[in-house]
Formats: C-alpha cells, sequence, structure tokens
C-alpha cells in the first residue's frame, strides 16, 4: 500500500478539520450594528461570563417580545464583539437561544436561555435595540447594561388591556371601511369584536392552545355577523348582504397571525430554516382553526338564513382593498389601521404617526398598481410589500428602532380577509341552494389566492429591509448628528 493512499485512507477514519465559528463579522452583517465597537483584547474569564449573560438575556428578551431570529443574532453577536468575546457561537431554534464563548483553548462557557411563550411588545423591543445600541457604541459600560436591562424587564406595558381591545375592534372596523362598507356598519363591527373580546376574556381561565381558541373566536365572530345581517333582513337596521362579509372580513384580518407569519418566512429565507419551519408550522394551525370555526359558523347561518326564507348577498368584492370604498374612507381607514394596528403591538407612542402614514403609503402604493396600471392582486400586494419594507427600514432606523416596530402593522391593511371569507363562502355554500353557481374548486382557488397574499407580504416586506440595508450606515450618521 502506497503511502498516499494511507493517508488518505487514515483521513477519512479521522475526519475533517472542526467546523470553525463564524466571524462576528459576518453575523453583524446586514444589520444596525454592523459598525459596532469591537474590543481589542479577548476577555478574561470573569468578564466573559458577565458579557455572556448580558447578551443571552437581551436575546431572551427580544425573543419573549416577538423579535426574528435575524435580529436576535445580530443583537447578541454585537453585544458579545463589544465585550471582547471573538469565539462565539450562536443557535437559535425555535423558543431556545445557546451561546458557547471559548476563553481559551482548553475553557468554555456555554448559556442556554428557553422562551416558554411570547407576547408583543414593540416598544419593550425599541427600549432593548437602543440598550444596545448604547453598549456596543461605548456610551455605557457592562455593569450600566446589566442594570438597565433589569430596570426594563420591570417596566409596565405602555398599553394597558382595554385600549388593546378597543384598538383590536377599531382596527377591524377600519378594515371593513376601507373595503366599502358604511360607518354605520364599521360601527356594527366594533360591537362583534369586543363581543369576541369577551368571549376570549371568558375563555382565558381555559387556557386553551391557539388553534382551538381561534375556531372558537372565529365562530363567534361569524355568528354576531350574521345576526347583523338578519337583524337587517327583518328591517331593523340598515344592514346588507355585503355588509355581512364586510364585518366577517374585518374581524378576520383582527385573527389573522400575519405577524407571525412575517417572522417565520423572514426566518426561512435568513437561513433559519427550522426556527422558520416551526413558526410557519404553527402559522397554519392556526389559520386552520380560523378557517374551521369561519366555516362552522357559515355552514349553520346558511341553514338558518334558509329556514328564515331569505337569502344571502354573494359578496362580489374578491380583495380586501379600497376599491369599494370612497376616497376619504380608504385614506381614513389606512391611517386607522397602521395606528391601532400598532397599538396591538405594544408600540411606542410616538411610533403611531410613522406607522400610520406608512400604512397609508402601502395601500396607496396597491391601489395605484390595481387601478392604474391593472396588475394583479398578488403582484401588487408584493410590490407594495417591498415599497413598505424598504422605507419601513429607513424610517424606523431614523427613529432609533427595530425595522418590524413599524413594518409590520402598516402591512395590516394589506391582509386578504374578504379574500378567506369569499373563499369559505365558496367551499361551504356547495351544498346550499341559495348561493348560485359558486363552486368547491372556486372556494379552493381563491383560499389559494389568499395564502398568495399572505406569502407576497412577508417575502416582500423581506426583501425591502434587505435593499434598505446599504443605506443603515448613513441613516444612522444623520440620526446621530440630529441628536447632536
Amino acid at each position: 500500500m502506497s503511502d498516499e493512499v494511507r493517508r488518505r485512507r487514515q483521513w477519512r477514519l479521522q475526519g475533517g478539520p472542526p467546523t470553525e465559528p463564524m466571524p462576528l463579522v459576518d453575523l453583524l452583517r446586514r444589520t444596525p450594528y454592523r459598525n459596532a465597537r469591537v474590543a481589542s483584547e479577548g476577555a478574561e474569564e470573569a468578564r466573559v461570563r458577565e458579557a455572556l449573560e448580558l447578551a443571552v438575556r437581551l436575546g431572551e428578551l427580544m425573543l419573549r417580545c416577538g423579535a426574528g431570529a435575524p435580529q436576535v443574532e445580530g443583537s447578541v453577536a454585537a453585544v458579545c464583539a463589544a465585550a471582547g468575546l471573538n469565539d462565539v457561537e450562536i443557535d437559535i431554534t425555535l423558543q431556545s437561544l445557546l451561546v458557547h464563548a471559548r476563553i481559551d483553548a482548553v475553557h468554555s462557557v456555554t448559556a442556554l436561555r428557553v422562551v416558554r411563550s411570547t407576547r408583543h411588545d414593540y416598544a419593550r423591543l425599541v427600549a432593548v435595540h437602543e440598550l444596545i445600541d448604547a453598549f456596543v457604541n461605548g456610551h455605557i459600560e457592562m455593569h450600566e447594561a446589566t442594570e438597565q436591562l433589569r430596570d426594563l424587564k420591570r417596566t409596565p406595558r405602555t398599553w394597558p388591556d382595554w385600549s388593546v381591545t378597543l384598538a383590536t375592534a377599531m382596527l377591524a372596523a377600519a378594515v371593513a371601511v376601507m373595503i366599502g362598507a358604511s360607518l354605520f356598519t364599521g360601527f356594527l363591527t366594533v360591537l362583534v369584536v369586543l363581543g369576541v373580546s369577551a368571549v376570549e376574556r371568558a375563555m382565558g381561565p381555559m387556557r386553551l392552545p391557539d388553534f382551538y381558541s381561534n375556531a372558537v373566536s372565529a365562530f363567534v365572530a361569524t355568528l354576531l355577523a350574521w345576526v347583523a345581517y338578519a337583524a337587517g333582513a327583518m328591517g331593523w337596521i340598515p344592514v346588507g348582504g355585503k355588509d355581512f362579509a364586510f364585518i366577517v372580513a374585518g374581524g378576520i384580518v383582527a385573527l389573522l397571525p400575519g405577524r407571525t407569519m412575517a417572522s417565520a418566512v423572514e426566518d426561512v429565507i435568513s437561513g433559519y430554516a427550522v426556527t422558520g419551519a416551526g413558526r410557519l408550522l404553527a402559522v397554519i394551525v392556526s389559520l386552520t382553526g380560523l378557517i374551521i370555526g369561519i366555516a362552522v359558523a357559515l355552514g349553520l347561518t346558511i341553514r338558518l338564513t334558509d329556514a328564515l326564507d331569505v337569502s344571502f348577498v354573494s359578496p362580489s368584492v374578491l380583495d380586501l382593498r379600497t376599491s369599494q370604498s370612497e376616497w376619504w374612507a380608504a385614506v381614513l381607514g389606512s391611517l386607522i389601521v397602521g395606528s391601532c394596528g400598532a397599538i396591538t403591538m405594544q408600540s411606542r407612542r410616538g411610533l403611531l404617526l410613522p406607522t400610520a402614514l406608512l400604512s397609508l403609503a402601502g395601500t396607496g402604493v396597491f391601489a395605484a398598481l390595481t387601478r392604474v396600471a391593472e396588475v394583479g392582486s398578488v403582484t401588487a400586494t408584493g410590490i407594495a410589500a417591498v415599497s413598505l419594507g424598504l422605507v419601513g427600514r429607513l424610517v424606523a432606523l431614523r427613529l432609533g428602532a427595530p425595522a418590524m416596530v413599524v413594518v409590520v402593522p402598516a402591512t395590516f391593511g394589506l391582509l386578504p380577509g374578504l379574500t378567506i371569507f369569499r373563499g369559505l363562502y365558496e367551499l361551504v355554500g356547495e351544498s346550499a341552494s341559495s348561493i348560485g353557481t359558486l363552486s368547491f374548486q372556486a372556494g379552493v382557488a381563491t383560499l389559494l389566492g389568499a395564502a398568495g397574499v399572505l406569502l407576497a407580504i412577508a417575502t416582500g416586506t423581506t426583501l425591502g429591509e434587505i435593499v434598505a440595508s446599504r443605506w443603515d450606515s448613513r441613516v444612522g450618521r444623520a440620526r446621530r448628528r440630529a441628536r447632536v
């Protein structure tokens, strides 16, 4: 046996060299911390443990507040680099955050945090962003950052529960008005969503998983909307068949897990396949519960309608857009959707107006593409989402906030609530003689179109943020000059 063959076999038995940790500079690419201060000397063991504890606690809080895996990894890497940890491995898998730092050739330190539950709190997320920015730029030391983080965890939420409930109801009403509902129907939508919120609070002690709670909420929302429709059919209130569709569509938007889907798609695109796939599965399960609740309620209400000897009016609008409303209603609805969406995500008060204006801009781009250029719904939604992601990242960075804080609430006006309702209406109405020519195949196609719109929103905003990341440094310098 020749020496060359012997060496080749020996290499196969021993394996290749171990995987080297990814340089922190690569982890900071496309993040607001790409120019973060990097310590020139390595940290000692005590400082390594202190820095690692600070980094994982910051990452844990970000995950708990609704941040995506790329944002968490970039923030943790920036803190580690500023603290002098050069040999670091960061792993984020679904609910767990693992950070491993090597002290020398023999010793290493590992920290693990598991986030059992998440609750969107964008105001706290902005505060964490400001804390990390101050630390990586050398404005505060490690012990000060640790104290500020401790105080930040004890800070109460910006908006009380009653205001979030009211904002959710106003969001649904604004969506209904945007797609053609009257102001009276918008008022009924507020009452329907408040009724759904009351049912959710009553189910609170049961601690039902999202699948069941979404199914019950969707069932109640559809049933209450039908009660309003039945009262209109009797001539008691001015509500017609289309108003029934508008009320349900507004409630669907209030219940849709669009914010989670955007984070899940961003995780998949950014290379966090396991985390993104897990989040996408959770979104699909929640959305399935929503669809089942609406479908069951529709089947019941169609039979009740036949028993009352009245007939549904098939909703003629397939897309949740401004084409059926007056221009002033579309503008006002877009502003309300953006601001109320920010409140439901617990955003800061100072970010309500920028989010509302961004929502108006996104809806305007979609309306211009569909009305003037006659672009398809999915394509127009994708282009509008790209513009939201691009402008939203620049605006957010100028205001000292992560991009998702303003981008996610601004996309609520693009969610396909009425498209989902129409698809379910076609599916459930197949067996009802009063529905006309609607078919099961048409319902499936309509629901697939709604899924395409949701995917276009998620991928479009991510692409917009990636394109805008090249101007992060310039916008950051402008912000620092303005502060001076």
